[in-house]
């Protein structure tokens, strides 16, 4: 027997439990479907417990270099591993409570436990019991981690980036396996906190999406924390043996404690019947949209990373915006309206928005660029942390703002400054020509537009 409701929304990441809200406030029964926790890959093993980490880590990095700063400790640095996984866990258990408070107090909204799969384009079965049918139906079930197939690698424990938050011990030897984002910062995080690291990347470089001096830069301030950085390594096969692993490549064995698979993310579109639906799926498996969010299938739409158009909270976050600023507001909202914009977060961060350098040459513009190392920030001088740079990107006719990449102290939020001014579609001379507070590190941007060369 069917249970009708006006929306179902088959996920409860970083865009589900905000529209499933929208829509009660608006009158409409909701059935919010999740299978897990709420909050989706952010909350339960993404942004929250990583992020917290990072702040373990870097406590950890002050401590041992104290000294520096004219602070003597009088004994060794070490690192309680239940305890600091602890603390993440009760910060992301937070997060879960008051998301549950949240949505258990909004009249309207049921909670549905369980793995939905579709049985028709507005209608699915919930653990293979519960059919549910609605006259909307919004997709919002996210990504998880990609494992190669890799011989060996199934014969012995190894780690994703899911897998390696359940650690309540400190791996002596992690192994990560990739170059990318994800994988610099868990290297970064284990190597504070006191492990040694090993990062394999097959390419030629880290970061090979980005610009090969953000690469050069993040590589040399983690080369000299002490992780050991394998490129252009391509893994052939892995051994288990004896409660270790190796890692067998090209190049030689290498040789750990622990693997850490971190090579790309998927979506999870597997198990969710689209073929049932007639959703469409892109040869990677990402739900197709439109500029709305709709799918192909009417009354359907697909919100968060498993549209593929864009991997993070604040991405899915807006996909939830514009689907409400539609159905809801009268408002004409698209995703051709926002700039790519992200962090990574090691130590220093890295702010980015806009266009690579890459992407700016193959543009065709006239492209101008403005540079300035950390080492020439007060800020950063102060701190003692002078890795990195700004590094800005103009179109040299119509004055705008192209992208930039933010490399230093305060670079994730610094680079805010600079997509607002993208946002306002303003010549970049309004913040050439600002009065910014000293000493910080954004002084430094108008310094930076201040210098522009022609890109060569």
């Amino acid at each position: 027997m069917k249970e009708e409701f006006d929306s179902i929304i088959v996920g409860a990441g970083q865009a589900g439990p905000f529209l499933a809200v929208r829509l009660a406030e608006a009158g409409e029964r909701v059935a919010l479907v999740e299978k897990r926790a709420l909050g989706g890959t952010c909350v339960n093993d993404g942004c929250t417990p990583t992020k917290t980490l990072v702040a373990s880590a870097r406590a950890a990095w002050l401590a041992r270099n104290a000294a520096a700063y004219g602070v003597d400790i009088g004994g060794p640095i070490t690192v309680d591993m239940k305890r600091v996984k602890a603390r993440m866990d009760a910060v992301v258990g937070e997060s879960r409570t008051s998301l549950e408070s949240w949505i258990g107090g909004t009249k309207g909204i049921e909670l549905v436990k369980g793995h939905a799969r579709f049985e028709g384009p507005r209608t699915v079965r919930v653990d293979g019991g519960r059919l549910l049918t609605a006259k909307r139906v919004f997709v919002n079930v996210g990504a998880h981690p990609v494992v190669p197939r890799l011989p060996g690698l199934e014969n012995g424990p190894y780690l994703t980036s899911t897998s390696i938050l359940d650690l309540d011990q400190l791996p002596e030897h992690l192994i990560v396996l990739g170059g990318g984002y994800i994988s610099l910062e868990l290297a970064q995080i284990y190597r504070r906190l006191g492990a040694e690291v090993t990062v394999v990347e097959p390419g030629p470089r880290l970061l090979s999406r980005d610009d090969e001096d953000v690469s050069q830069e993040i590589r040399t301030f983690l080369e000299l924390e002490g992780v050991k950085v394998r490129v252009s390594t391509k893994a052939s096969s892995v051994e288990h043996a004896g409660g270790r692993v190796a890692l067998l490549t090209e190049q030689g064995r290498i040789e750990g404690s622990h693997l850490l698979v971190a090579t790309g993310r998927a979506p999870n579109t597997g198990d969710l019947g689209a073929e049932a639906a007639g959703l469409a799926l892109d040869a990677r498996g990402y739900i197709v949209v439109d500029d709305q969010l709709r799918t192909n299938v009417p009354d359907v739409w697909a919100l968060g990373d498993c549209n593929g158009h864009g991997a993070f909270t604040h991405t899915s976050y807006n996909d939830f915006e514009i689907v409400a600023a539609n159905l809801l507001d009268g408002d004409t909202r698209r995703l051709g309206d926002r700039l790519p914009i992200f962090g990574l977060y090691t130590d220093p961060p890295l702010g980015r928005v806009g266009m690579t350098e890459t992407e700016a040459r193959k543009s065709g513009r006239h492209v101008l660029v403005g540079k300035r190392p950390m080492t020439r920030v007060a800020r950063a001088r102060e701190r003692g942390e002078t890795h990195g740079f700004i590094k800005i990107l103009v179109d040299g006719d119509t004055k705008e703002i192209l992208g930039a990449a933010i490399l230093g102290v305060e670079g994730d939020e610094v680079v805010h400054s600079l997509a607002t001014v993208m946002y306002a579609k303003a010549p970049y001379t309004v913040l050439s020509r600002a009065v910014l507070a000293h000493p910080t590190v954004s002084e430094l941007v108008p310094t930076t537009l201040q210098s522009l060369v022609p890109l060569t």
